[in-house]
Order: structure tokens, then C-alpha cells, then sequence
């Protein structure tokens, strides 16, 4: 097993309570929401799918905080989440996204490091999606 540097998960698009996905469904046999929560970031629309890149300005993302109910499940499950999140490339590509550990703002005032999929591109061309609300934007990832 590979021993995770966190056991939460931020998550910002699809995987939110108020997509109601199927891959919502599979994250919560594996999480427990914790609380609603930010992280330093932009949004972007990449072609009507929201992505975030990491910024060290005072912009958030939105989204909700997860954490892993069993820590030895961690290999599996992120496995299972990676492939989900296109980070299995074929030879030649570039992944789309990219799993690094970043500090998230609780709604509660408390900051606590967590895994997040970063957009693995250039941004600077796309459209940005101000508020850092996937849910209020409209826009998730299918």
C-alpha cells in the first residue's frame, strides 16, 4: 500500500454533492464529507469544462472537503480517482489533470493540507470562470 500524504480530498466540479453523478456516488463510499471549503486557485472553461490551476494570489475555488474512511483503502481508491481524472495518459500525452497536495480553507476557519486535481495546461487563452464556483457557474465536468 502506498501511504497517503494526506487522507482529504478537495474537490471542486463533478465530484460536489450538487452534481448528483455517479462518481459523486462512488466518492462517498470511499468519504465522508467533512465541510465546505476553498482553496487558493482560478477556475477556468476549458471548452465548457471548469478547471482549476493553483495561484499564490488571493483568488479561491470553491468546493467541499472530503476525508478517506479507511487510510489503507488509499491505493485503490485513488487509483480508481486518477483514471476517473484521465491522469492514465497514453504514450505520447499529456495527462489533463494533475493530483498534488494543497491547503484548504475551511468554512470553519481551519486549514488542513489535502489532495486536489490540477489542470495540467496552459490557461491563459481561456475564459475565467470569476466567482470559483463550479455550482453557481453551471459548468462541470462531464
Amino acid at each position: 500500500m502506498v501511504s497517503p500524504a494526506s487522507s482529504y480530498f478537495f474537490v471542486y466540479s463533478s465530484l460536489r454533492k450538487g452534481f448528483h453523478q455517479g462518481a459523486y456516488d462512488y466518492l462517498t463510499q470511499f468519504f465522508t464529507f467533512k465541510n465546505k471549503a476553498k482553496v487558493k486557485g482560478i477556475l477556468s472553461n476549458a471548452d465548457d469544462v471548469a478547471v482549476a490551476t493553483p495561484t499564490i494570489y488571493d483568488t479561491f475555488i470553491i468546493g467541499e472537503l472530503y476525508k478517506l474512511n479507511i487510510e489503507e483503502d488509499f491505493s485503490y481508491v485513488v487509483g480508481q480517482m486518477d483514471d476517473y481524472e484521465g491522469l492514465d495518459a497514453l504514450p505520447g500525452e499529456q495527462p489533463f489533470y494533475r493530483r498534488e497536495i494543497t491547503t484548504v480553507f475551511s468554512e470553519d476557519g481551519t486549514s488542513t493540507q489535502a489532495w486536489i486535481y490540477w489542470f495540467n495546461g496552459d490557461v491563459s487563452n481561456m475564459p475565467l470562470i470569476h466567482s470559483g464556483d463550479v455550482l453557481e457557474s453551471g459548468q462541470a465536468k462531464s
